[in-house]
């Protein structure tokens, strides 16, 4: 309940890794890379900081809907999670590495777009439920009514 949950802007850095588990759970993970930048005054310029690396893990159905999303290495992304500081220790050193346990991941639709695609939890949409959506999406975009049952009202 008293976990730190925060959000990341940034761009995947290297393509994920979508495996599932010997228990059959699905698990994906990502590196996000965070560049600030602050506007120095006295040049006029702005001036990139020290880049922020971050491991993402998506869990279940989370991390079969990014598989599914073609998130490619470069792509602006938003990450909201759970944050976890891990210490290690490697040639002598403590080290520590931020990772996030994410809720959500999208891409930052401020840099470009994207096609949503909805998932039904029973499997893959079919070609007449993505019909039905789109009948619904019409109507409603041309501001109509929209009914429960486009299918019906067809009839």
């Amino acid at each position: 309940m008293n976990e730190a949950h925060i959000t990341v802007i940034g761009w995947v850095a290297a393509d994920p890794y979508y495996t599932v588990t010997a228990n059959g759970t699905p698990f994906l993970s990502l590196r996000v890379a965070c560049t600030p930048r602050r506007y120095d005054r006295e040049t006029g310029q702005w001036q990139d900081l020290d880049t922020m690396f971050l491991t993402v893990n998506c869990w279940r159905a989370l991390a079969d809907n990014v598989h599914g999303s073609d998130l490619q290495r470069g792509q602006p992304v938003v990450v909201t999670g759970r944050l976890r500081i891990r210490q290690y220790e490697k040639d002598g050193q403590w080290r520590f590495s931020a990772e996030i346990e994410a809720s959500t991941l999208g891409h930052d639709l401020n840099r470009g777009t994207a096609e949503f695609r909805p998932v039904h939890r029973g499997g893959a949409l079919t070609e007449e439920d993505r019909r039905e959506a789109q009948e619904v999406a019409d109507q409603w975009a041309l501001g109509g009514d929209v009914t429960e049952d486009p299918a019906a009202e067809a009839a």
